[in-house]
């Protein structure tokens, strides 16, 4: 694929995600100013905090829409790597088990006759949730497809590399990087696997009194969530070890997307949601049950897994960006310049 063919993908998909914001971003702006569209009941969410969520999660998808826009633009491979990859990295952390639990949980409840929630109509009419979560999946395909195009556009060469063929480090540097990586691997193995034992139906017995309310949607929500982190961690595993295994012939971008998807699906889904607990648990002087127990501390790992992820990919990057900006006067043909010095192109 050309340049420009991948430009125009990139535009159209960007444009796109921004159109699929647009139901989302109305409802929310017309639940804030007070309309009641497509709300049954609100006696479960008191109206200052049913106002200052739809707030934050008008301004998360805003930002996701802003970023979609910009990557539409010429200026966006002139952004900031850290200013388009932050904000996709936890919009794909948000979106993508939603777009697998969604179809799929509504599946297993369908086949199972099991009770639906979002077809309850006890909270939010069927309708919200079909729009909704609707345009949830368009923007989320169309948000990463527009960003995956902008990474190979800007990182093409990095992307494309086979893992048995990127170059070692400095020993300073792999040996950090393994200092956080492998315990963030290893931890995000393990909540990978009590969230799939959550979503299977375990623990039972006295530890069950902890964990909130399952139905067939939430339930696949957990096995959703524990393969998605048990794939962050083997494709952190393969990064951090590129010349062992199999997967040496792999593209740089399949573990990288594994580790990509499984952290941020780890830091949006249970870290953030925790700590949200935690701060109305705290604010209101309350007991929120996932506070505490198992699930509080499963929660409270998961937050620091992400982070930890977070903080290596960040590094790492830089790393890169600097590496990038060394090589641009040996292509310009600066003087001195030997070609071929840097093994890392862009």
């Amino acid at each position: 694929m050309n340049t420009d063919q991948r430009t125009d993908r990139q535009v159209l998909l960007g444009r796109v995600a921004v159109a699929a914001c647009a139901p989302y971003l109305l409802l929310k702006l017309l639940w804030i100013m007070g309309h009641g569209i497509g709300i049954v009941d609100l006696g479960r969410a008191g109206r200052g905090t049913w106002i200052a969520a739809n707030a934050v999660t008008f301004l998360m998808d805003a930002v996701a829409a802003a970023v979609a826009y910009t990557l539409t633009r010429p200026s966006g491979l002139r952004a900031p790597a850290w200013l388009l990859a932050l904000p996709v990295w936890m919009a794909s952390g948000l979106l993508t088990p939603l777009m697998i639990t969604v179809p799929t949980g509504s599946a297993v409840a369908a086949l199972a006759g099991a009770a639906n929630p979002m077809a309850s109509g006890d909270f939010l009419q069927p309708w919200v949730y079909v729009l909704v979560y609707g345009a949830f999946i368009v923007e989320g395909i169309t948000l990463m497809g527009a960003f995956s195009v902008y990474a190979h556009r800007r990182w093409g060469a990095l992307l494309r590399r086979r893992l048995g063929s990127v170059p070692a480090p400095a020993p300073g540097v792999l040996a950090a990087r393994r200092l956080l990586g492998v315990p963030a691997a290893l931890l995000l193995a393990v909540l990978g696997v009590i969230d799939v034992l959550w979503g299977l139906g375990m623990p039972t017995g006295a530890g069950a009194g902890a964990l909130p309310a399952r139905t067939a949607v939430t339930a696949t929500s957990d096995v959703v969530q524990g393969l998605l982190a048990l794939a962050g961690a083997a494709g952190l595993g393969a990064l951090l070890f590129p010349g062992r295994g199999a997967w040496r012939q792999l593209r740089t971008r399949v573990p990288l997307a594994l580790a990509w998807l499984g952290s941020a699906t780890v830091f949006a889904w249970g870290g953030t949601l925790w700590l949200s607990w935690t701060a109305a648990d705290a604010l209101t002087g309350g007991s929120t049950s996932p506070v505490r127990g198992l699930p509080g501390l499963v929660g409270a790992l998961e937050l620091i897994a992400g982070l930890v992820v977070l903080c290596l990919g960040t590094l790492t990057l830089a790393a890169e960006t600097a590496q990038e900006r060394a090589v641009r006067p040996e292509r310009s043909g600066a003087p001195g310049a030997s070609g071929g010095a840097h093994t890392v192109t862009f």
